[in-house]
């Protein structure tokens, strides 16, 4: 568990430096995939900026990776602040979560309603959760629990692509990715006092990716091992090849992109290894590389 400045690394836990009240810093709350590896939970990632925390994706285990990173030193993750969340798509190794972040901040003396973005369909989930838990509402507002009536209140967007908040400062961009099956599907981008951060999503090699994250200071991107998936069934390769990114396709996007620092996550890697993904990708890219792990912690400073 590491946090890493540009030039600089420290253990996550000690006393953080100066650095570490960064615009925005960038916590891998989740790297892994639908492969219950208890070392990763399911995909989430938080970017926190002027100390105001998104999350983005709910995979299985979210909110407690948070708690962790907040008892960790990343005090801006302390349950009552997590009211902003956005959705890359509705696969359940996203979403499983998503029932955890609505409730669970909401009994830690979150008060206020929890924003969630996504693509089409997020209302409709979010709609069906509260339909489920709403037995757990009544009774813990109702009853002998001294419980607040705003922090379980959700409001869900179904977003469409481009800029889907801006204020003075920040601005977060959803961008159309390619998903398989899935007809929406979105990485998300935050642009802030002249820094960017890229989040992929799930998504084979998408062009509009590639120009979202033009120049930007840190890309987080998905990947698989090629010579691995190679090895597999023939349904599982259309599929793969269809949904998810290569090793190599990876490897030109980020460096048509000049992405200054590629950072993994959601790695699928099956008999290979991380030293092939990583050998695949720096076939073409000579930029920082960072092979991504729950609760590692990046800090972007303004230019």
């Amino acid at each position: 568990m590491k946090s890493i400045v540009i030039g600089s690394v420290f253990l996550l836990g000690t006393a953080l430096p100066s650095s570490a009240h960064a615009d925005m810093t960038v916590v891998l709350l989740g790297t892994g995939t639908p492969n219950p590896v208890p070392e990763r939970a399911g995909a989430a990632t938080a970017v926190i900026v002027d100390g105001k925390p998104w999350i983005i994706d709910a995979g299985p285990g979210v909110v407690r990776r948070i708690s962790a990173a907040e008892r960790n030193g990343i005090k801006a993750l302390a349950q009552p602040n997590l009211s902003r969340a956005l959705l890359t798509h509705l696969h359940s190794d996203h979403t499983l979560g998503l029932p955890d972040l609505i409730y669970s901040p909401w009994t830690l003396e979150r008060t206020e309603p929890l924003k969630i973005y996504g693509p089409k369909g997020t209302a409709q989930m979010v709609d069906f959760i509260q339909k489920a838990y709403s037995e757990d509402v009544n009774i813990r507002i109702e009853g002998a629990e001294p419980a607040n009536t705003t922090g379980w209140q959700v409001d869900a967007s179904d977003a469409t692509p481009g800029i889907i908040y801006k204020d003075n400062a920040l601005t977060v961009e959803a961008i159309p990715v390619c998903h398989g099956d899935w007809k929406e599907a979105y990485g998300f981008k935050f642009t802030h006092e002249g820094k960017s951060v890229v989040i992929s999503g799930d998504t084979t090699y998408c062009p509009a990716l590639e120009e979202a994250a033009k120049d930007a200071d840190l890309l987080i991107h998905e990947v698989y091992d090629a010579e691995a998936l190679a090895k597999r069934t023939e349904d599982w390769q259309v599929y793969h090849k269809a949904a998810h990114t290569s090793g190599p396709d990876l490897g030109k996007l980020a460096s048509n992109a000049n992405v200054k620092h590629l950072v993994l996550h959601h790695q699928l890697v099956w008999s290979g290894s991380k030293d092939a993904v990583i050998n695949q990708i720096r076939q073409t890219y000579i930029g920082d590389l960072t092979w991504g792990e729950d609760l590692m912690v990046f800090e972007l400073g303004k230019e």
